[in-house]
């Protein structure tokens, strides 16, 4: 039995820290005057000879990158783009990375942070859908998009970095003034003007663009600074992609908002990771929960406890990755919080808790504005009562979070460049008649303990036998076996039954045996939730953040004909997976199978 002043005392412990981190967000407001290169500005005048970027073996101070900075705002009222006008930036990361979108953030003008991964059709769709004027990329990204502006129904303007694409950035660049722009041209700008757009991650379909404000970029700094207390004398290593929110605004945004050093890599590679950190005296890592899990996958390394790290910021870390990176690697501390691109809903967990996304105290959903709702997993929408209105998901009952939308600082919601997509996650009359929340799409417990846990995305939940199955949890037994690397997991349609029966597609290493795989997926699940269906592919189809892409996959289900992967069957009353060939194929489809 739970001792219930041990129970007062933690959730009065978390209340004194949520405190300190609510008031790192007390003067971000949407008619706040002060933008995100203010800030900036302000920690450039403080530490003007500082390291502000080590990267590919090469130093920039604050003074430098300021000064690359102000090149580039003083080439685009050169160019007459204003206040409101939005650019394009489809490069790889680099100290020049920053310097564009602070540039153009001095003058007023939106930076729309393109995935550097798309081509063809997806980066059309990206460039097109915000109404960029122009479009600045680099390397390969500007051979792509060279290739795709024909298909755009607007002109726009194409500059090149490198010059050898389209017009030559850097060599504009060279004949504009270092110096600031005078703060009179974002003299109009408000908290609730948008900074950047920074676009959903594609796994289920073209990408959105969401708008991100200064005052919602300024929160995700200070975010990293509630989680791990970042401050001026911190080197912080980033390696995960600069145009997404947790490397791009949790540690970009808050390294430069404290004067800390930056370390930069351009893409992450896990041979290399405690090279860098351990070279590079590195006191903190921006993570993902997929980056641990490939760190945890490959060989020791000489480096990998020589390093001085304090701690890892981040979100996406699952349990079972959780306990062995800490022992495995020797990092004291992990702090991992939820949130979204777009939303207005975050959870922080301040001790450390392995596998919570943080707490909610049952005095906590009404006070800040964010509930835990009951959900159908069939009709994906939350359920309501006999009044017509939500209901609160009970203990250890997974629900849909929502976050209550206001004109308060961190309840705003801006939603996407879309205005249908924005309405799109908008929920209304939920507790009371005109309210409106905004939908996170994801399936959140509270256990006890106040302790929340992330279940699963809507729409990764399934229901097979008529029991809803979490891919997630699915991922976490499937993980636990010997040699399996990644688990994606998702449901298929299986002709003449209801639901969608469990498949999962798996990398695997030289030491997996498909013998004794049924018998580990029985003992860590239930019989509805074991996947009925394998498919071992070379490597994990994932976005530039390592989130795995379902769609095709769902769209090829189990038939052989649509893959080269080898495709295994948990036969009904069989003790082993087996390959699934052509035949048992049409078994299945003909109902030959009792499932």
């Amino acid at each position: 039995m739970a001792n219930p002043l041990r129970a007062v005392w933690r959730d009065a412990k978390f209340g004194v820290r949520l405190l300190r981190v609510l008031r790192l967000f007390s003067d971000l407001q949407p008619d706040d005057a002060r933008t995100v290169a203010d800030d900036f500005e302000d920690v450039i005048d403080a530490h003007p000879g500082k390291v502000a970027f080590v990267f590919e073996g090469e130093e920039m101070t604050y003074r430098q990158f300021e000064e690359r900075a102000n090149r580039v705002a003083n080439w685009a009222v050169s160019q007459e783009l204003k206040a409101g006008d939005v650019v394009a930036l489809d490069l790889e990361n680099c100290p020049d990375f920053a310097a564009i979108w602070f540039g153009l953030a001095k003058v007023g003008v939106a930076t729309a942070l393109i995935n550097t991964n798309l081509e063809g059709e997806g980066l059309a769709h990206c460039i097109g859908i915000v109404d960029a004027k122009a479009v600045i990329a680099g390397g390969v990204q500007a051979e792509r998009v060279k290739a795709c502006i024909p298909t755009l129904e607007s002109s726009l303007a194409f500059w090149d970095l490198d010059g050898e694409q389209g017009q030559d950035l850097s060599l504009a660049l060279k004949g504009q003034r270092s110096t600031r722009p005078d703060q009179s041209v974002r003299q109009n700008l408000k908290g609730k003007d948008t900074a950047l757009l920074i676009y959903t991650s594609g796994t289920t379909g073209l990408p959105k663009a969401a708008k991100i404000t200064n005052m919602k970029i300024r929160g995700t700094g200070r975010t990293a600074d509630g989680l791990v207390q970042i401050s001026s004398n911190d080197r912080i290593y980033i390696t995960l992609p600069l145009y997404h929110i947790t490397g791009g605004g949790l540690g970009l945004v808050g390294a430069l908002s404290v004067g800390a050093t930056i370390i930069l890599r351009r893409k992450f590679s896990a041979s290399e990771f405690w090279d860098d950190v351990a070279d590079n005296d590195a006191s903190l890592f921006v993570y993902i929960g997929e980056l641990c899990r490939y760190l945890l996958s490959a060989p020791d390394h000489p480096k990998q406890n020589s390093h001085v790290l304090r701690a890892g910021f981040g979100n996406g870390l699952r349990g079972e990755v959780w306990r062995p990176f800490v022992e495995r690697f020797h990092v004291p501390t992990m702090r991992e919080l939820y949130g979204s691109t777009e939303g207005n809903v975050t959870f922080l967990n301040l001790d450390g808790t392995i596998g919570a996304i943080g707490q909610m105290p049952a005095w906590m959903g009404s006070k800040i504005g964010m509930e835990l709702v009951k959900f159908d997993v069939v009709e994906e929408r939350p359920i309501r009562g006999a009044d017509g209105f939500c209901i609160r998901a009970d203990v250890d009952e997974p629900g849909e979070v929502l976050g209550k939308i206001t004109d308060v600082g961190r309840q705003s919601f801006s939603g996407y460049h879309d205005k249908k997509a924005t309405q799109a996650k908008i929920l209304t009359d939920v507790f009371e008649q005109g309210d409106k929340w905004f939908r996170t799409g994801d399936l959140i417990r509270r256990d006890a303990d106040n302790y929340l846990y992330f279940v699963d995305r809507i729409g990764d939940t399934y229901r097979w036998k008529g029991e809803n199955v979490a891919t997630n949890e699915v991922a976490d037994v499937i993980s636990k076996y010997p040699g399996v690397e990644l688990a994606n997991v998702y449901g298929v349609e299986v002709s003449g039954f209801e639901g969608k029966a469990g498949m999962a597609a798996l990398t695997v290493g030289s030491d997996f045996s498909i013998r004794g795989f049924a018998d580990h997926l029985r003992a860590g699940l239930p019989a509805y939730a074991v996947p009925l269906f394998l498919r071992i592919q070379p490597e994990a189809d994932t976005t530039g953040t390592f989130k795995f892409r379902k769609v095709e996959l769902v769209k090829q289900g189990f038939d052989p004909k649509h893959t080269d992967d080898p495709i295994w069957f948990l036969e009904p009353g069989a003790n082993e997976f087996a390959a699934l060939d052509d035949a048992m194929h049409a078994r299945i489809a003909n109902g030959d199978y009792r499932l």
